[in-house]
C-alpha cells in the first residue's frame, strides 16, 4: 500500500475541496481508504462518501502513538492507498511548543511524505520562501511536493514554480487556478454532511464538477509517485479491534440527518466490545427495543419542528430514561434530551423567538445561538453514572449553551474545556448521561465499555426478575 499526507499552509489554502476531490478521482481506479487529522465530522462523511470506504479520525492530542498505529492499519486493510488530509496548517495543533494535535506530528508518527497545499495568491517568488520555511522549521516532516492554489496565470504558476523547485528541490505537482464557483461550491457543501446533502438532487453532481475542475490541475501520477510504501501487516500488533465474544447487548444508535455525528471506529469498537447496534431515526420512526441508546451529535436544531412532531419517539425516550435504560447522549443529543430548545430572534432568519419542545430528560432549556465553543476537552469521569470512571480526552463544538436546573448532578470535572458549566459536564439522571464532550471510541473504549457493562447488568436484571 502507498500512503501520503496532504496538508496546508494554513487554513483556508484549499486544502479540503482539493484532498476531496483527489480522493474521489483516485477512486476510479483503485482502493483508496481516507483519513482525517483531528476531531471532526463534516470533512470525513465527504471522504467516506467519495471513497465508499469510511474515513477514519487521527490525532495526537486524544490519541496514543499505539492508538494512532492501529487505527491507521485497522482501516487501511485491503486498501491501495492510505490519504490521510491534514488539519488547518501543517504545524497548528493544541500547543504552541509542541505538535500535539497537529497534522506534522501525524505525518512523524506514521512515517507519511506530505504534500503542502500553499495559497499563492499574490505571492511568486516569496512561495519558496515559505515552503523552505516549511521544510526547515523541523526536518523530521518529510514534505516532498507542493500544490499551488489560487494562482492567476501562466506567469504566476512559471515563476513561483521555478522558484519553488530551485530553492526548496521538490516539484510543484500541481497548480490550480483562482475558481469561484469551487469555493461557493465547497461553502454550500460544507454546511452539511455528506448524509444529509445527499437529499439535494444536484448534490453528487456538485462534488463530480468540484473534482473534474481539480482534475485538469493536478499531476495525479507524480502525486502517487511521491507516496511512501507502508505495509499494514507490519505495524503495531492489532488488539484493538480483535472481537471478544457478544455479551447480548443491543443498543439503539440514533443515525438520521439529525443525529450522525459518529467516528467511524464506533462501529467496529462496539463488536470488538461485544456489543449488536441497531440504527434509528428520532426525526420520523419509533424507539426499538434495546438494552441501551446512544444519541450522537448533529445538528438537530435544523430539525427541531420534525423531532418536536415525532412525540411518540419524544416520549418513549423520557419513558425509558424514567425506568433506568443506560442512555448517552453528546452535545446535538444532550440538547434534544432537554425540555425544549429555544431559537433567539435572528437566528438563521426569524423574525421572532421560537421554542420547540424536546424530550424532557433533564430539566432545563437549549439556547440558540450562543458563543461558539470549539476546544480540546480534558476530564475525569467520577462514577456514579453508566459509563464509570476514568480520565479522558475529547473535543467540544457547539454553538448552544445549555441551562440545566440548579439541582443537576454532573459526573464529569473538565481540566480543560468548558462543558455544560463551570467546567462541568456529563449531566446524570439516573441511568442517562448528557455532555457536550465528543468521545473518540478507541481512546474512552474503556469508558464505552463501561456503558456496555452497565447495559448488560441492568438487562440481566430485568430478565431474572
Amino acid at each position: 500500500m502507498r500512503a501520503l499526507m496532504i496538508s496546508g499552509d494554513r487554513s483556508g489554502s484549499g486544502k479540503t475541496s482539493i484532498t476531496l476531490a483527489i480522493a474521489a478521482l483516485l477512486s476510479k481506479r483503485m482502493t483508496v481508504q481516507t483519513y482525517k487529522v483531528g476531531m471532526d465530522y463534516i470533512d470525513p462523511s465527504y471522504l467516506s462518501g467519495v471513497t465508499g470506504r469510511p474515513c477514519r479520525n487521527l490525532d495526537s492530542f486524544v490519541m496514543n502513538g499505539d492508538e494512532i498505529q492501529q487505527i491507521f492499519a485497522h482501516g487501511s486493510r485491503g486498501a491501495d492507498l492510505a490519504l490521510v488530509e491534514g488539519v488547518r496548517g501543517l504545524y497548528e495543533g493544541a500547543e504552541s511548543f509542541g505538535d500535539s494535535g497537529s497534522s506534522a506530528s501525524i505525518a512523524k508518527q506514521l512515517g507519511l511524505p506530505v504534500v503542502l497545499v500553499m495559497n499563492a495568491r499574490s505571492v511568486t517568488r516569496s512561495a519558496a520562501a515559505m515552503v523552505r520555511g516549511f521544510q526547515i522549521f523541523d526536518p523530521r516532516v518529510d514534505i516532498r511536493g507542493v500544490i499551488l492554489n489560487n494562482v492567476s496565470g501562466n506567469k504566476h504558476i512559471r515563476k513561483a514554480t521555478e522558484a519553488i523547485e530551485h530553492h526548496c528541490r521538490i516539484p510543484v505537482i500541481g497548480a490550480i487556478p483562482r475558481m469561484p464557483d469551487m469555493g461557493l461550491t465547497m461553502r454550500h457543501l460544507g454546511l452539511v454532511p455528506f448524509r444529509e446533502g445527499r437529499v439535494d438532487p444536484l448534490f453528487e453532481e456538485k462534488i463530480a464538477a468540484l473534482a473534474e475542475q481539480i482534475s485538469a490541475h493536478i499531476d495525479l501520477e507524480a502525486l502517487l509517485s511521491l507516496a511512501a510504501q507502508w505495509n499494514p501487516a507490519a505495524s503495531h500488533a492489532d488488539t484493538i479491534f480483535q472481537k471478544h465474544d457478544s455479551s447480548g447487548v443491543r443498543l439503539g444508535i440514533a443515525l438520521d440527518e439529525a443525529f450522525n455525528f459518529y467516528y467511524s471506529d464506533l462501529f467496529d469498537i462496539l463488536p470488538v466490545l461485544g456489543a449488536d447496534w441497531i440504527p434509528f431515526s428520532p426525526l420520523r420512526a419509533r424507539l426499538p427495543d434495546a438494552d441501551g441508546y446512544i444519541f450522537g451529535g448533529g445538528y438537530p436544531e435544523l430539525f427541531l419542528p420534525e423531532l418536536e412532531g415525532n412525540d411518540r419517539m419524544r416520549e418513549a425516550v423520557a419513558e425509558q430514561s424514567r425506568a433506568g435504560f443506560p442512555i448517552y447522549a453528546e452535545c446535538g443529543g444532550l440538547m434534544y434530551l432537554t425540555d425544549t430548545v429555544l431559537l433567539k430572534k435572528g437566528w438563521q432568519g426569524r423574525d421572532r423567538e421560537e421554542s420547540f419542545t424536546m424530550c424532557g430528560v433533564f430539566p432545563g432549556k437549549t439556547i440558540m445561538p450562543s458563543r461558539r465553543i470549539i476546544s480540546y476537552v480534558e476530564g475525569e469521569s467520577l462514577g456514579q453514572n453508566p459509563l464509570g470512571a476514568g480520565h479522558f480526552r475529547g473535543h467540544e463544538f457547539h454553538y448552544s449553551d445549555v441551562a440545566l436546573s440548579p439541582e443537576t448532578k454532573y459526573s464529569y470535572l473538565l481540566s480543560r474545556g468548558d462543558g455544560i458549566c463551570d467546567n462541568r459536564d456529563g449531566a446524570v439522571t439516573g441511568n442517562t448521561l448528557g455532555s457536550y464532550t465528543h468521545l473518540h471510541p478507541v481512546t474512552s473504549r474503556a469508558l464505552l465499555a463501561g456503558f456496555i457493562g452497565t447495559c448488560h447488568r441492568l438487562s440481566a436484571n430485568r430478565s431474572s426478575r
